[in-house]
């Protein structure tokens, strides 16, 4: 089976090394789409034997990528963005999985680096080349119409997915959204497409989501509210507007209702990583609610589904500092910190659990590795840290 890499890009000379690097021994081809880059992206495409072609942009991500597929030449295409690699450990998986005669979509699971909500998601790149396959929408542009499509005329088709994590996205780091002009250029896009598509359950769920990002709460509540009453909403979109519903009354200080939303998306028949997000946000809230118990219940349901999980491991140490357990608190703290060395919360209550228990070596230790990681990450925190370090004359 001959494996193509098919990628639309734009200025993308910063991250492009670093994905078609995680792809050079994995496909068999690499077509690449440039839609008017002004830096060096053609170029080093073409130092990873990429085959590039040229596209005015339109403003629409489905007809680019609608063009791109026309030039490849394997039997399954690989989808990525620039700001996206492969992982190692899936390019076996990935194998095995094309050579199953039945399959016309291969879902992957996705990290999404550095993201503040959901840690993963699932996509559908990988794919047969397939005459009827093409993308729909202008923005999140997705193959899932016309394979449904397929499916409804050549039912002996079916749709796989692989568990393991398959890319890791780096674009929704806040430095790489500023950067790309990302909330714009999705708002315009999702807008223009609302406009002929107005019950759309998909598009109520992306903007919706992407006007609470932006603080248009209202405006956000309307389309997720209207995207659940959409009798055309799948499983996997019905809970991302639950799970949207539940950010959007959190931010509008409505707990019982965020905590309604949440618990409606959890109970959803998905993917059960895919849940992550919406089991730590609820034990947060609980946690806020004083409701202890259940808030750990919910930490240790998300550290069961992936024991990787940073967050859960430091919410769920919060959680025992709150109950008193100060020597769980600290295991889960260091639990967090190995996850993510970079953890500066995690530090800074592990300092207060050792100072605690009266061990003010190791506390001052930790408070110290907190300072230094906030110093590089959020310099006020920092300040902050120092000033009541000097209060209690710790330092």
């Amino acid at each position: 089976m001959k494996l193509s890499l098919c990628m639309i890009v734009k200025d993308e000379a910063a991250t492009l090394p670093k994905c078609l690097g995680s792809v050079k021994n994995v496909v068999d081809e690499i077509i690449i789409l440039d839609t008017g880059s002004q830096d060096k992206t053609p170029d080093i495409a073409k130092q990873f034997g990429a085959e590039v072609h040229h596209f005015k942009w339109c403003n629409d991500f489905s007809a680019a990528r609608n063009d791109a597929l026309k030039y490849v030449t394997g039997d399954w295409i690989l989808v990525l963005d620039a700001d996206e690699t492969l992982t190692t450990q899936i390019v076996p998986h990935i194998f095995e999985a094309i050579q199953t005669d039945s399959h016309l979509l291969i879902n992957l699971v996705r990290s999404e680096v550095g993201a503040e909500q959901s840690p993963y998601s699932m996509v559908s790149r990988l794919f047969r080349k397939h005459p009827d396959i093409c993308f729909s929408r202008p923005y999140h542009a997705l193959v899932d119409d016309s394979v449904s499509a397929i499916l409804a005329k050549e039912s002996d088709w079916q749709v796989g997915y692989l568990p393991e994590v398959a890319i890791l996205h780096e674009g929704y780091q806040k430095n790489a959204i500023a950067q790309q002009n990302k909330y714009a250029k999705a708002q315009a896009a999702m807008e223009s497409f609302l406009v002929h598509h107005p019950d759309d359950p998909y598009v109520c769920s992306k903007l919706g989501a992407l006007y609470v990002q932006t603080g248009k709460i209202a405006q956000g509540l309307e389309l997720l509210i209207k995207g659940v009453a959409s009798k055309q909403a799948s499983d996997e979109i019905l809970y991302e507007l639950y799970y949207h519903l539940g950010i959007a009354y959190t931010r509008l200080q409505n707990p019982r209702q965020a905590i309604a939303h949440y618990t409606a998306a959890i109970k959803l028949h998905i993917y059960p990583m895919l849940k992550l997000g919406s089991y730590n946000n609820l034990g947060n809230l609980l946690k806020a609610a004083g409701d202890l118990k259940y808030a750990k219940a919910a930490y240790e349901t998300a550290l069961r589904i992936d024991p990787n999980f940073a967050a859960g491991h430091y919410n769920l140490g919060m959680t025992f500092k709150a109950l008193g357990l100060l020597n769980e608190a600290i295991a889960s703290y260091n639990q967090a910190i190995k996850l993510n060395p970079n953890y500066a919360e995690a530090y800074q209550n592990l300092g207060v659990a050792w100072l605690k228990l009266g061990n003010l070596q190791d506390s001052l230790s930790a408070f110290g590795k907190a300072i230094v990681l906030h110093e590089k990450y959020n310099p006020d925190e920092a300040i902050k840290l120092r000033r009541s370090l000097r209060e209690m004359k710790l330092i």
